[in-house]
């Protein structure tokens, strides 16, 4: 009977589980540098299970029919590593793929023969086990259909072993809404089922509750301060979708953060801490350019997708500069640094880049669907602006200015990424660090000088979760821009349903509020 891949895809909740591998590998590896990956990345066996733990006293980890008095149960369905971390041996029935990760891990292994008889596991057993659990498999990358090597799989396995683990303090989560759950519930998932609206009381110590802070109840809201427990701020992603979240389009990637919201200056949010302290490969870094270029060709920005046509200049050789808006209610803009009006950073922009200049004003897409606060009246939109642009997309616009105020808009750190001169009156994730002219109160610890590829490892590599909307995956952000850039991003019909009704709903209040 053939030995089963060593490696497997967790299931996630949701996903359209597709092959990660099919007989018919090359066998060929270098073993050492193969147990190395597994033992740093944690994966092999059902490392999304529940940990299986050991005494604090000496123990043997014991995976066969028959273990022995006083072992801890090698469980197959729970998560081997915190139990190796700590056992003195594994005893394991021979030909069982299982001693590699203990192996990996450092731990001497005790194989059992089908005569019952023992033995010590050697380097004839280990390499038999890694070729007929790894090499002799090719391995499919879930997202392509390509082929990828045994060290591409442990890394891709590491990459959900990572998010798992972030989950695995979340006691409760509360504030999501129905129709984004279907789409956030994988990014929250820790091997069992997320738990929505959890009661707060009997929490343990040591654990935390995840929250969309906007969407909270008033009862969850005393709850929390009741308990006063460890909080986990879940907002959308800088990549989100091809639509609005304000029209219910669910959203592709989210920001799970601990340390608190990446738009409130007040403190340093883990995005900031990786940006103050972080250290950036080159492999990293060079993952960001291609990033950056695959965004730019793409035509992909939070909301919108797809390459389009380059655009004239509309006020012919004068400087054009583009101020974009933001809902005035959002807590990007209420939670301290930013101006609170629209209308206050287009003043301050016209006075700063005077009448010679060409402002293009582009409202919030979120405000012109109707649905949030931010309108700038008509009489004050001709005095300030020489252009409202409402049709356009923001990527082509960035790439057709000059330069970009803003006050804490996302655009601003898109424009950089286009290599625009971006102004900033707020105090937003990107600015401090030495990349935005920063005319608002950004925190004085922000110290780090910081490359435009660094910025985007930090932004959009490390910080965010993202969904593949085809296979139903995490998966990394690339998938994201590629499924966005060609446009294979579509939504399930009952989402369609509600999407359309919410921007119904907005044309209704958009026409009354002009009224």
């Amino acid at each position: 009977m053939q030995q089963l891949p060593l490696l497997a895809i967790p299931p996630f909740p949701g996903a359209r589980l597709r092959q990660f591998a099919v007989p018919g590998g090359t066998g060929e590896c270098e073993i050492r540098a193969i147990l190395d990956l597994l033992a740093s990345h944690r994966v092999g066996g059902c490392y999304w299970g529940a940990p299986i733990s050991g005494p604090d006293c000496p123990f043997v980890l014991d995976g066969t029919s028959s273990p022995l008095a006083g072992a801890i149960i090698w469980d197959p369905a729970g998560d081997p590593w915190p139990a190796l971390a700590t056992a003195t041996r594994a005893r394991l029935q021979e030909n069982d793929a299982r001693a590699l990760l203990a192996v990996a891990a450092g731990v001497p292994v005790t194989l059992v023969t089908g005569g019952g008889r023992e033995r010590e596991a050697g380097a004839a057993d280990v390499e038999q086990l890694v070729a007929a659990s790894l090499t002799d498999w090719q391995w499919i990358n879930p997202f392509d259909e390509r082929p990828m090597n045994v060290a591409d799989a442990i890394e891709l396995c590491g990459h959900w072993r990572r998010l798992i683990d972030a989950n695995r303090s979340i006691y409760s989560v509360m504030g999501i809404a129905h129709w984004k759950k279907p789409t956030v519930t994988p990014l929250l998932w820790a091997g069992s089922q997320v738990p929505y609206g959890r009661n707060l009381k009997g929490m343990p110590a040591g654990a935390a509750i995840a929250i969309w802070r906007a969407r909270l109840r008033p009862a969850q809201v005393r709850a929390i301060a009741l308990h006063d427990p460890a909080i986990i701020e879940i907002e959308d992603g800088f990549i989100r979708s091809a639509g609005l979240g304000a029209d219910c389009v669910p959203p592709l990637s989210v920001i799970v953060d601990a340390a608190g919201p990446h738009f409130a200056p007040g403190a340093p949010s883990e995005l900031e801490r990786i940006l103050q302290e972080g250290e950036f490969s080159p492999h990293l870094l060079a993952r960001a350019r291609a990033l950056r270029e695959a965004i730019i060709a793409g035509g992909v920005s939070k909301y919108e997708r797809g390459r389009v046509a380059a655009l004239p200049r509309y006020g012919g050789t004068r400087r054009h500069v583009l101020v974009p808006g933001q809902v005035e209610d959002d807590r990007a803009v209420t939670s301290g640094g930013a101006l609170a009006s629209n209308l206050e950073l287009l003043r301050r922009t016209r006075e700063e880049v005077g009448d010679d200049a060409y402002v293009i004003y582009k409202p919030h897409p979120d405000v012109l669907a109707g649905h949030r606060r931010g309108l700038v009246s008509k009489r004050e939109l001709e005095e300030l602006a020489d252009k409202v642009e409402t049709d356009k997309p923001i990527a082509a616009l960035i790439a057709m200015v000059d330069e970009l105020h803003v006050n804490s808009s996302l655009a601003g750190f898109e424009a950089l990424m286009r290599g625009k001169p971006v102004t900033v009156h707020g105090a937003p994730f990107y600015a401090g660090w030495g990349l935005t002219i920063d005319r608002g109160p950004v925190p004085m610890r922000r110290t780090a000088r910081r490359t435009l590829d660094e910025l985007v490892a930090a932004t959009l590599l490390l910080y965010p979760r993202y969904l593949d909307p085809i296979s139903g995956l995490p998966c990394p952000p690339e998938v994201v821009v590629d499924r966005l850039s060609v446009g294979s991003s579509a939504l399930p019909r009952t989402a369609r349903l509600v999407v359309a009704s919410r921007r119904f709903w907005g044309k209704i209040k958009q026409a009354v509020r002009a009224a």
